[in-house]
C-alpha cells in the first residue's frame, strides 16, 4: 500500500503496574484505502522485538474521540479533556496507549482533507479494472 499521509507522533504505553512509557508512533493513511488508518508501534514497544502496526477504521478513531466506541481488537476512548486512549487486543495480551488529542484531531483533519467524509467509496472505472485484472491485455 502506498503511504500518502504520514504523521510521526509521540504517544504514552501505560504498563500494567500504571507507569507511562513514551512512545514515538506513526499515523499513517492512504487514499489507496480510505475507510482505514494504520498506526506503527516501534519494536521496543512489542513483546516479540518487531515493529507493530495496527490498521483500523478511520471512522472508529473519530468516533473514539467524543465517546467511547469500539469492539473486537481496538477499541478508543477519551480520557479528560486533552487525552484519548487507544485499547488494542491480541493473542500476547493487551496493550493501552494513551495520545494527546491535538495530534489525533489534527491527523485527521489532514485525512479527511485528501479523502473527505462519504467520498471513501472508489468510483467504478470498469475498463481500468479490466486491463489490469487482465494483465494488460
Amino acid at each position: 500500500m502506498a503511504v500518502t499521509l504520514q504523521q510521526p507522533t509521540r504517544a504514552r504505553l501505560i504498563a500494567s503496574d500504571g507507569h507511562e512509557y513514551a512512545l514515538p508512533v506513526v499515523l499513517r493513511y492512504s487514499a489507496e484505502d480510505p475507510l482505514a488508518v494504520q498506526i506503527t508501534f516501534p519494536s521496543e514497544a512489542s513483546l516479540d522485538g518487531m515493529e507493530v502496526t495496527w490498521i483500523f477504521a478511520r471512522q472508529l478513531l473519530e468516533d473514539g474521540l467524543s465517546a467511547p466506541a469500539g469492539g473486537g481488537d481496538v477499541h478508543i476512548w477519551p480520557c479528560g479533556r486533552a487525552r484519548t486512549v487507544m485499547e488494542f487486543h491480541s493473542l500476547e495480551g493487551l496493550a493501552l496507549v494513551q495520545f494527546d488529542d491535538m495530534a489525533l484531531r489534527r491527523f485527521l483533519a489532514r485525512t479527511y482533507a485528501m479523502v473527505p467524509a462519504g467520498g471513501e467509496e472508489p468510483s467504478l472505472d470498469l475498463d481500468q479494472d479490466l486491463t489490469r485484472l487482465l494483465g494488460g491485455v
